[in-house]
């Protein structure tokens, strides 16, 4: 039996979702939509297009209105605490996107709540489900190459070609940081299967920006197990763009590997490549994994509920990414300074 869902929030992340995952899942059957926008609502329901009858301006109506599972939510973050909040009293698990919550302490509360209602609530990491980063963590686990050592993410796009009036894009609160890095904080925990320890990071506003807050930085991350990674990343870089995952250059005792994820395009099998000490760059067969991105997030979800199991990307486990998160922002703010990560859990 499908697992029945309702999602919350139809812009432009949750028509992603409706798209290319919900519109084709047999997982999972959508049972109402949210969204607290009338204009936003409006145009979903005649673009996509939805059943008016089960379209509501507030989950408390849509939970009223129809028997659900779940809830999914694709809300801008001010929306994620308070949906959240209804879903896991109305006893529905939560699936969300990320960062999860503004602050930590409003995380804390939410994963206690998830906890006390023993329902799951599961952040949406979907760059875990790439098979390029799963190839990498093997690599990492098995000691393939020996101790991980240094490690260098580099993410660049140009995000800075549409009239500054119109770009919602410009205007949101750390751009990089919050909105984009995170998704590379949290596959540096999963792939080098290390905790951050300490961060120092500094964010700038190019002159060429149309950026409101600043859309590029560069950060120095140390991890428990030893590792130091060196990070940068921009939304207005003009040098060639990087894939979503970023490229990652990692330093092993006896050898290195280079590696990004292109398997949204389609077709590609060589992102991934070891070179051993003394011997020629050379690809690495990558596991196939199936379903990838934001539909590895839903099964994954599907499954925790159906198991009883915690998934690999629970609240309690994210709030360590959420951490990492703000550590960066608050390194940043402060020239620099370092951050430690346990001061902020």
């Amino acid at each position: 039996m499908a697992l029945r869902l309702i999602q919350v929030g139809l812009g432009g992340i949750g028509g992603h979702w409706f798209r290319t995952v919900l519109n084709s899942n047999t997982e999972v059957e959508v049972v109402a939509w949210v969204e607290i926008v009338e204009e936003a609502l409006q145009r979903a329901i005649e673009k996509w297009p939805l059943p008016q009858e089960r379209c509501f301006s507030s989950l408390e109506a849509a939970l009223e209105a129809y028997e659900a599972d779940a809830v999914l939510i694709t809300a801008s973050l001010a929306g994620h605490v308070p949906s959240a909040r209804t879903a896991l009293l109305a006893g529905k698990h939560v699936l969300m996107e990320k960062p999860f919550a503004p602050t930590i302490q409003e995380a804390r509360e939410l994963v206690t709540l998830a906890q006390e209602q023993q329902r799951i609530l599961m952040i949406s990491q979907n760059y875990r489900f790439f098979p390029r980063a799963l190839a990498a963590r093997q690599y990492v686990q098995e000691k393939t190459l020996g101790e991980l050592g240094t490690v260098t993410v580099d993410f660049r796009h140009y995000a800075n070609r549409a009239p500054v009036e119109t770009n919602r894009h410009y205007h949101i609160w750390q751009p990089l940081l919050a909105d984009m890095s995170i998704h590379h904080f949290d596959l540096m925990r999963y792939v080098l299967k290390q905790e951050p320890v300490s961060i120092s990071c500094t964010s700038w506003n190019p002159a060429w920006s149309r950026f409101v807050e600043p859309p590029a930085a560069a950060a120095t991350i140390r991890f428990d197990g030893g590792a130091v990674v060196t990070y940068r990343g921009s939304w207005v870089s003009p040098g060639q763009p990087t894939s979503w995952t970023g490229d990652w250059h990692m330093e092993f005792t006896d050898g290195e590997l280079i590696w990004n994820d292109r398997s949204e395009i389609g077709g590609v099998t060589n992102n991934i490549f070891v070179r051993r000490l003394g011997e020629e760059l050379a690809p690495v067969e990558s596991p196939a994994l199936v379903p990838t991105d934001f539909a590895g997030s839903l099964t994954a979800f599907v499954q925790a509920i159906r198991l009883g199991s915690e998934p690999g990307s629970s609240g309690r486990d994210n709030l360590k990414t959420l951490a990492l998160m703000f550590a960066a922002i608050a390194s940043a703010e402060q020239q620099g300074l370092p951050i430690e990560i346990a001061s902020l859990l």
